[in-house]
């Protein structure tokens, strides 16, 4: 997470609510073809040191006391986000992010619409993403705003994650 910017934490949605806030950000977001440098993948590696650099420290800790259930998941499951670090970088074209429609204005200019779109489903599931309400979600979307083909598959890989490699216990 990049300094000052906020968990993703917010009212908790049901499918039905979730659908509704789907239609109205399709509704809000206006979107342009992006120009700029590849922001994605240079996140991605910022995001990757930040989650090494703590599961190193985690390690540290772990060998004089007893860590929570949540740096105790990280450590467990640690091989399993290097994983899918290694297969985005694989997979993600350089010049990706520059095909992505990024939002223009308000608290979510300047990023992917894809990103904010993960964001805002993140946010109100409670980080709990699973087939039904990624699912739901985005065709709620896409009944009122289509997204690209590039969109829809870096959606994807987040459906094929089982739950329990994805959600780290709360704290």
């Amino acid at each position: 997470m990049e300094t000052g910017e906020q968990p993703f934490r917010s009212e908790l949605f049901s499918v039905d609510l979730l659908q509704r806030h789907a239609r109205q950000l399709a509704q809000e977001h206006r979107a342009i073809t992006w120009k700029g440098p590849n922001r994605l993948l240079s996140r991605l590696a910022a995001n990757a040191k930040l989650l090494h650099d703590y599961n190193e420290q985690t390690l540290l800790v772990e060998k004089k006391r007893r860590v929570t259930p949540a740096a105790e998941w990280l450590l467990d499951n640690y091989y399993l986000i290097e994983e899918q670090i290694q297969l985005a970088r694989r997979h993600l074209p350089r010049g990706f992010s520059r095909e992505l429609p990024y939002l223009t204005g308000g608290r979510s200019g300047n990023v992917p619409r894809v990103y904010e779109l993960a964001r805002e489903l993140i946010s109100h599931v409670d980080g709990r993403i699973d087939a039904a309400h990624l699912t739901s979600f985005i065709t709620a979307y896409q009944e009122v705003t289509p997204l690209k083909l590039g969109e829809l598959w870096a959606i994807a890989g987040t459906a094929f994650l089982r739950e329990s490699e994805r959600t780290p216990p709360s704290v």
